[in-house]
C-alpha cells in the first residue's frame, strides 16, 4: 500500500482503501492492507486501522456480507466448487474474525488510547452482531448472543500480565446494560476457571484485575423486568434466562464461588471481606453457600476475623446461622491492635450489635466489659472516647454487671481475680473482679477522658449513651478540638502574693530590697 508518511497519510490511504472494497467485491484483497496497519508501531496510525477496520465489517454485517453458520476452514472452501458468494463470504468472516483476534491483542497495548479503541470497536460489532446474527437459530424466538467475541473481550480484560484497571473503568459502563452484566459473569467464571487451571502459580495481576471486574457487578436488590438490553431485539421473550432476576443472582453466585475457591492473596481477601456484606451477600441465590468461606476467615484472626465479622452477622441475622463458638473467637479478637487497625470503627460497631441481647449471660458481658477495661490502660485517647462509653452501655443493658464498679470490699490489686491470659470468656472470672481500671483513668492526662471515666462515680443513666459519632473520631480530630476550646483569659500562675525579691517573707533580700 503506497501512502504518505505519518498518521494524516495513513487516514488518506485507509480510506482509499475502505470506499474500494466497499464498493467492489474485486477488490476484496485490499483489507489484507487494512488488516497490516494494525500492525503498526505508531499508535496513531493503529488508531486510524482500527476505525478504519469498525467502519469496513460494520457495513459487511449490517448488509449481511459475512457468512452465517458453523464457519468452515477456508481452504476447504476456496479449492471446492461452491459459488463465488459464498467463498466470498465465508472468506471475508475470516478476515473478520482476524480483525477481531487483533483486536483483542491491542487490548494489552501500551498506548491507553489504543487499548480504549480497541474495547469499544469490539463492544461495537458485539452489539452488531447481536443485531445481525452470524449463527443460525436452532428453533423460532431462541435468544441469540454473539457469546464466543463476547467472551474474548472478557478473557482480554482479565490479562494475567497487564494491569488493566483503567480500562475496566472504561468497560464498567456497559455493566448498565442488563444482558451484558449476564453473560460478563457467565464469561468471567469460565475465564477464572480456565486461567487457574493454566498457571500452576497465578499472577497477582490476574486476581486484581478479576476482583476489579467482578466488584464492579451489581445487581437489583428487588425482583423486576429487565428490559435494558445493549444487543437490541425486537420483542423480549420470558423464555429467555436472561430477563429473570433469578438467573442474574445464579450467575453471580457461580462467579464468586469459582472466584472464592482459588487460593488467592491475603490483601485479596481483605478486599472482598470489605464488600462481602454489602454488595456479594444480598445479591446470591443461596447466601447460605458462604457459611465456609466467612467462618474460615473468622478462624484466622487479625484483620481478616474482624472484616469477617460483617458477612457473619448477615448470615447469623438475617440465615439464621448457627457458630457455636462465636462469642469465644469475638473475644479473642479483643487485643491491643483493635484501636489501631483501619477497621476499628466497623468492628466496635458490630460488636455493639452483637452485645446488645439482653439475653447474654451475665459472666459473658462482664468477661468483654473487663477485657475492654484493661486494654484501655494502654490506649490512645481517641480511643478511649469511644471506648469508655461502650463499656458504660454494657453496664446499662446488663444491671447484673453493675457489681463490676460497686464492690467496695474487693481483693487488692496485686490479687485480682481476672485471668487476662485466659482464651475462654467463661473461666476468665470477670464478674469476680472489679473495674478499677475505670478509676485509673480518671487520672488520665487528657481532660475528656477523666471526664468520660468519672461517670461511673454517679448512678448510670437509664438511655444508652450512642457511640456512633464516636467510631470513627481520630486522633488530629481530637488534637482540633482542643485547639479550638476557648481557655480563660488570665491563668493565675501563683497564688501566694510575692514578699520581696525572691517571694519568700523571712528572705535576706526581703529585708534590703522591695517590688516598688
Amino acid at each position: 500500500m503506497e501512502r504518505d508518511p505519518g498518521p494524516e497519510g495513513a487516514r488518506r490511504a485507509l480510506g482509499r482503501l475502505l470506499e474500494a472494497v466497499l464498493a467492489s467485491r474485486g477488490e476484496a484483497n485490499a483489507v489484507f492492507d487494512i488488516l497490516a496497519v494494525l500492525q503498526a508501531e505508531d499508535p496513531e496510525e493503529t488508531q486510524e486501522a482500527v476505525r478504519a477496520c469498525s467502519r469496513l465489517f460494520g457495513a459487511l454485517l449490517e448488509r449481511g456480507e459475512l457468512f452465517v453458520g458453523r464457519l468452515p476452514s477456508e481452504d476447504s472452501v476456496m479449492a471446492g466448487s461452491q459459488g463465488a458468494t459464498r467463498k466470498y463470504k465465508v472468506w471475508m468472516r475470516h478476515r473478520y474474525h482476524s480483525c477481531c483476534n487483533r483486536l483483542q491483542e491491542l487490548l494489552a497495548h501500551p498506548s491507553f488510547e489504543v487499548k480504549e479503541l480497541a474495547l469499544s470497536t469490539l463492544m461495537k460489532f458485539v452489539q452488531l452482531e447481536g443485531a445481525y446474527p452470524l449463527e443460525k437459530p436452532k428453533w423460532d424466538g431462541c435468544y441469540l448472543f454473539p457469546r464466543q467475541l463476547f467472551k474474548a473481550v472478557v478473557e482480554g480484560l482479565l490479562s494475567p500480565e497487564n494491569d488493566c484497571s483503567l480500562l475496566l473503568s472504561r468497560f464498567q459502563g456497559y455493566l448498565e446494560h442488563d444482558d451484558i452484566r449476564y453473560h460478563v459473569m457467565r464469561a468471567a467464571t469460565d475465564v477464572v476457571g480456565r486461567v487457574a487451571d493454566r498457571y500452576p502459580e497465578v499472577p497477582l495481576t490476574f486476581w486484581n484485575n478479576t476482583f476489579t471486574l467482578l466488584s464492579a457487578v451489581s445487581l437489583p436488590r428487588q425482583e423486576c423486568s429487565f428490559s435494558t438490553f445493549y444487543v437490541k431485539h425486537v420483542e423480549l421473550s420470558s423464555t429467555w434466562k436472561v430477563v429473570h432476576l433469578k438467573e442474574h443472582r445464579k450467575a453471580f453466585q457461580l462467579m464468586w464461588l469459582g472466584f472464592l475457591r482459588h487460593k488467592l492473596p491475603l490483601s485479596l481477601y481483605k478486599k472482598v471481606l470489605v464488600v462481602m456484606h454489602d454488595s456479594i451477600l444480598p445479591h446470591l441465590a443461596q447466601p447460605s453457600l458462604m457459611i465456609d468461606f466467612l467462618t474460615r476467615a473468622y478462624d484466622v484472626g487479625g484483620a481478616i476475623s474482624l472484616l469477617a465479622l460483617n458477612g457473619l452477622f448477615v448470615l447469623i441475622h438475617q440465615h439464621n446461622l448457627e457458630y457455636p463458638d462465636f462469642y469465644r473467637k469475638l473475644y479473642g479478637l479483643l487485643d491491643p491492635s483493635v484501636f489501631h487497625v483501619k477497621y476499628r470503627a466497623r468492628f466496635f460497631h458490630l460488636a455493639d450489635l452483637f452485645l446488645s441481647s439482653s439475653h447474654l449471660p451475665a459472666y459473658l458481658v462482664a468477661a468483654f466489659a473487663k477485657r475492654l477495661s484493661r486494654l484501655a490502660l494502654t490506649a490512645p485517647p481517641e480511643a478511649l472516647l469511644m471506648v469508655l462509653p461502650f463499656i458504660c452501655n454494657l453496664l446499662r443493658r446488663h444491671p447484673a454487671c453493675r457489681v463490676l464498679v460497686h464492690r467496695p470490699l474487693g481483693p487488692e490489686l496485686d490479687a485480682d481475680p481476672y485471668d487476662p491470659e485466659e482464651e475462654d470468656p467463661a473461666k476468665s472470672r470477670a464478674l469476680e473482679s472489679s473495674l478499677w481500671e475505670l478509676q485509673a483513668l480518671q487520672r488520665h492526662y487528657h481532660p475528656e477522658v477523666s471526664q468520660a471515666a468519672s461517670v461511673i462515680n454517679q448512678a448510670l443513666s437509664v438511655p444508652e449513651v450512642s457511640i456512633a459519632p464516636l467510631l470513627d473520631l481520630t486522633a488530629f480530630e481530637v488534637f482540633e478540638r482542643d485547639l479550638k476550646k476557648k481557655g480563660q483569659e488570665s491563668v493565675p500562675l501563683e497564688f501566694i502574693p510575692a514578699q520581696g525579691l525572691l517571694g519568700r517573707q523571712d528572705d535576706l533580700c526581703a529585708q534590703h530590697f522591695t517590688l516598688s
